[in-house]
């Protein structure tokens, strides 16, 4: 029989006697892999969803306006999107190859309402569109009811809206538009042929949507262009370009389609890689449970090791064996965590549905590549992770393996490991501190990666060193009271400190993580609210989704006219090409604003007054700005407004770039703005503030609320109001972040399961021996439980440490950025702290039952 056969004999006789011992290492790898495939089939499946969406709705051939941008996040938008002359429809139609030319209207920037002032638009953050029913439009939908609108008073809806919304024929909706308000009632619903992600779509006859959506009539924001048989897209748009004289955005089908899946593409590739992050935290978890699998087995196959050798097996050969071993742990618990991972996919796909982002299970995408990258992943880590107990299994001597129950601890090995730990720990306390004390934050940033990165990879190394120091101390506060069962239970965790080191090592990673997260977003919440109360003079903050539209704006002056404020200061964003003194150009973004906005933010100046800057022809500029390019209080600079003339504007302050709110921001006086830029030009109100009239603030916050009562989309806030928005702003993305890191804290509580169960497995002998001199099951139980909770605890101390240490470092690189306020959340770390103790309870019970219904004599005769 060749050795390559007795040793995957060998292997596979060890394996499925040992299976149980394996399972929750398989589990690990399973939930690991099963994260990694169902991330790559979830992003898969949504490019593929959002791809045959654009490419149904992409014309042949699309012309509209250079640069054109239905919307603009930040508020700066006039709130009617850009459009070409109806007579650019005639010049296309005369262009080679044409079958059939029509004008299309659509915006972004609306809002339709129901009967009740209920918002109809998704609440996932996937756009409204309103527009008019085109030929084109029959390529992505169909009218399943009713009929196309045929007049003013008539809307027609997409059948997921109206099922969302519980919608019908006959139903009142009114649409909030730049242009004004307008009411329709619902003539017609139209389904989608395709799975639609989560859009809202409204449409209208042609003139009603470029009345009320573009301010006109003769008007389009696109032609389509429908080419004629055997004209190739490509040769379509070459003939249309000849055609049209002045600067067009020409887009074939696939480029357009091209663009706007490039666009949501790189939204998701930020949350593909970030939930792939997510699972290599998972993985790296996982790989401290194979560790102490594999070291526990082979310590408790010694004499079986022994044999071999004495038998004539190579170290090699052993080594072989152990790592087959861990191929087929890999194996199986890759292949389980693929199917796992379609699974998982499903259910996220479920739960977006349910969220209001429509994904059906039709496109599941699961590309060849997919399958593989789980496997290889599983599989690669499982054996890497299995070869350092695979190399200590192949060093065991024959004599040695039989005179002893275990392998023998290699001293000098554990004080390099020390050595090595200590001086990585340092290392990244180092890098910390120089992180702490950068003046500039991307310098910071990478000495704080680098710490990050040492200080965890040393508390890993050096774990077993502290392990020996951290729970004496543990003990000393928690065991004691439990007497000799509490004295057991401190020197079973002593007993290996490289075991007890790994495991809390593992539950470490994931605390460590949620307690640095925990420090940035108090530190955030509480550097912004000091920032309010010092900087913020309003009593009110209004803000509206994509701007505050028109209507609302003079609703909420009407407010000041009634007596009820002393003010309202209206923040609009422009853009512009500047040119500093030193010839410089920049684009930049000013803020156009009226003079009360100088007491609603009260801005530091380094050089002039800011009320100065409200002046005729007159700005401000952020100190880093002037810094930069020269600039000080009297020069003059040229300003391009976007779709506007050229202005000279005198820079009369400069103000301090030490603040949270608008940073290094350009200001100017509203009226200077809207003699530069023509009427149609001047963007929506991004923001607005009030300030109440003396003693009526109560009635002044009811009465702002209720002059913009009939928007959905706009809020006023108080400061209060605008506090508890920021805290669960930080509040949400920190709960999502820590129920991504829950994958990795369910692992490592596997880890302490599987060390507890192997370890009852490794001290049979031992606890029948105790149970025959006189311990209870109740005592033994509580032994075992005892012992998991010190792990847990020590796990727990070394990762909020570590963590609230990384926290701290990165709120000194948020001081500079105007965050300097520091705030350990000592509620949250306390909690997580106590649940760590609960968990190690958990974790101990199966253990600690089993080991309570050991037979006496049978433990005892136990070799």
């Amino acid at each position: 029989m060749s050795a390559a056969n007795t040793v995957m004999k060998t292997s596979l006789r060890n394996f499925f006697a040992h299976k149980g011992r394996m399972a929750l290492s398989a589990i690990a790898v399973l939930l690991s892999v099963a994260f990694v495939s169902g991330t790559l089939v979830f992003t898969d499946t949504m490019d593929k969803t959002f791809d045959k969406l654009f490419s149904a709705t992409s014309p042949d051939v699309s012309v509209s306006p250079k640069g054109a941008d239905q919307t603009d996040d930040d508020g700066s938008a006039t709130g009617r999107p850009e459009a070409l002359p109806a007579s650019t429809l005639a010049t296309v139609r005369e262009a080679e190859g044409v079958k059939s030319v029509e004008g299309a209207v659509s915006s972004m920037n609306v809002t339709v309402v129901n009967s009740d002032n209920k918002n109809m638009g998704s609440t996932t953050g996937a756009p409204t569109i309103a527009g008019n029913w085109t030929h084109n439009d029959l390529r992505s939908m169909e009218i399943t009811s009713g009929h196309a609108p045929r007049g003013p008073t008539e809307v027609m809806v997409d059948a997921d809206t109206a099922k969302k919304h519980h919608l019908k024929m006959g139903d009142e909706l009114r649409t909030i538009a730049a242009t004004g308000d307008f009411t329709a009632k619902i003539t017609g619903i139209a389904s989608f042929k395709m799975t639609n992600p989560g859009a809202a779509v409204v449409y209208f006859d042609t003139a009603t949507a470029q009345r009320e959506l573009l301010g006109a009539t003769g008007k389009f924001t696109q032609i389509n262009v429908a080419a004629a048989e055997g004209v190739s897209d490509a040769r379509l748009k070459a003939n249309v370009a000849a055609e049209l004289t002045g600067t067009y955005k020409i887009q074939t089908q696939k480029e357009a389609a091209d663009a706007n899946a490039s666009d949501v593409g790189s939204f998701m590739d930020v949350i593909k890689y970030a939930l792939l992050g997510f699972a290599g935290i998972a993985f790296l978890v996982g790989i401290f449970l194979i560790i102490n699998t594999f070291s526990m087995l082979v310590a408790q196959r010694t004499r079986e090791i022994g044999l071999m050798r004495a038998i004539g097996s190579s170290r090699k050969q052993v080594n072989r064996s152990v790592l087959v071993e861990a191929l087929l742990l890999g194996v199986v618990g890759s292949v389980l965590g693929v199917g796992a991972g379609m699974g998982l996919a499903i259910g996220l796909m479920k739960l977006m549905s349910s969220m209001g982002m429509e994904l059906s299970t039709d496109d599941l995408t699961v590309k060849r590549t997919t399958p593989a990258i789980g496997l290889l992943l599983g599989i690669v880590v499982t054996v890497l992770a299995a070869y350092l107990p695979a190399r200590r299994a192949g060093k065991v001597s024959p004599m040695a393996a039989l005179r002893d129950a275990g392998t023998p601890a290699d001293v000098k090995a554990g004080v390099v490991r020390g050595v090595i730990g200590l001086v990585l720990t340092g290392g990244g306390g180092f890098a910390l501190y120089l992180a702490a004390q950068a003046d500039k934050a991307s310098q910071g940033a990478l000495w704080l990666g680098v710490g990050i990165v040492a200080s965890l990879i040393g508390f890993v190394v050096v774990g077993p060193l502290l392990a020996g120091i951290v729970v004496r101390v543990i003990s000393a506060v928690l065991l004691r009271m439990f007497g000799p069962v509490g004295r057991m239970a401190e020197r079973n965790a002593l007993r290996n400190p490289r075991r007890t080191g790994a495991t809390g090592a593992a539950l470490m990673i994931g605390l460590a993580l949620v307690a640095c997260l925990s420090v940035v977003g108090s530190s955030m919440v509480a550097s912004a609210t000091s920032e309010l109360d010092k900087s913020v003079g309003a009593d009110f903050i209004v803000e509206g989704q994509g701007g505050i539209k028109p209507q609302a704006a003079r609703d909420l002056k009407q407010v000041q006219k009634d007596g009820y404020v002393s003010h309202v200061t209206e923040v609009k964003y422009v853009k512009a090409d500047l040119t500093t003194p030193n010839g410089a150009k920049k684009s930049e973004e000013l803020v156009a604003a009226t003079p009360t906005y100088a007491q609603d933010l009260r801005r530091e100046t380094t050089s002039g007054e800011l009320s100065a800057a409200y002046g005729k022809n007159a700005m401000s500029v952020g100190s880093g700005f002037a810094e930069k390019h020269g600039v000080k209080v009297g020069d003059t600079m040229t300003a391009a407004f976007d779709h506007g003339r050229t202005a000279k504007l005198r820079v009369a302050a400069i103000t301090s770039d030490d603040t949270t709110f608008d940073k290094g921001a350009m200001y100017t006086n509203l009226s200077t703005a809207a003699s530069y830029l023509p009427a149609d030009r001047m963007p929506l109100n991004g923001m607005m503030f009030a300030k109440a009239a003396d003693g009526k603030d109560d009635a002044a916050y009811k009465a702002l609320k209720a002059s913009v009562a009939a928007d959905p989309t706009v809020h006023v806030k108080d400061q209060t109001d605008y506090k508890q928005t920021l805290k669960d702003q930080i509040g949400q993305l920190l709960n999502m972040i820590y129920g991504l890191l829950a994958l990795a804290i369910i692992v490592a509580v596997l880890g302490v399961v599987n060390t507890l169960a192997l370890s009852v497995v490794e001290r049979t002998r031992e606890i029948g021996l105790m149970r025959a001199i006189g311990l209870s099951r109740r005592q033994l139980r509580r032994m075992i439980r005892l012992e998991s909770v010190v792990i847990a605890v020590f796990g727990a101390l070394l990762g909020l440490g570590l963590g609230m240490g990384w926290g701290a470092t990165a709120q000194q690189l948020l001081a500079l950025e105007g965050l300097g306020v520091l705030e350990i959340p000592w509620p949250t770390i306390l909690a997580v702290f106590i649940a760590s103790a609960f968990v190690g309870l958990f974790a101990a019970l199966v253990p600690a039952f089993r080991a309570g219904r050991m037979n006496v004599l049978g433990a005892i005769a136990t070799e």
